[in-house]
């Protein structure tokens, strides 16, 4: 018997944007920064940022959505 932890599994459900974020970035000094780096990785992935617009993933909202987070996993691997 071992003494390790079982592997993270990702699941794709409704997240706020800076947990989402904090995910991808978990050694990010804020949420903020993590949320700002997210941001830039979807701004310069331009399949993604369509795929979002077309999912009505408004960029001003507080939450990803369940889509919106699968979308994200599927363009930028999961966190």
């Amino acid at each position: 018997m071992t003494n390790q932890r079982p592997a993270h599994h990702f699941r794709p459900r409704s997240y706020a944007k800076s947990e989402l974020a904090m995910l991808y970035f978990p050694d990010a000094s804020s949420p903020h920064v993590a949320l700002n780096r997210l941001n830039a990785w979807i701004r310069r992935c331009a399949p993604l940022r369509k795929a979002l617009a077309s999912a009505y993933q408004s960029p001003h909202a507080k939450y990803y959505t369940p889509q919106a987070v699968r979308l994200i996993a599927h363009y930028l691997g999961e966190p």
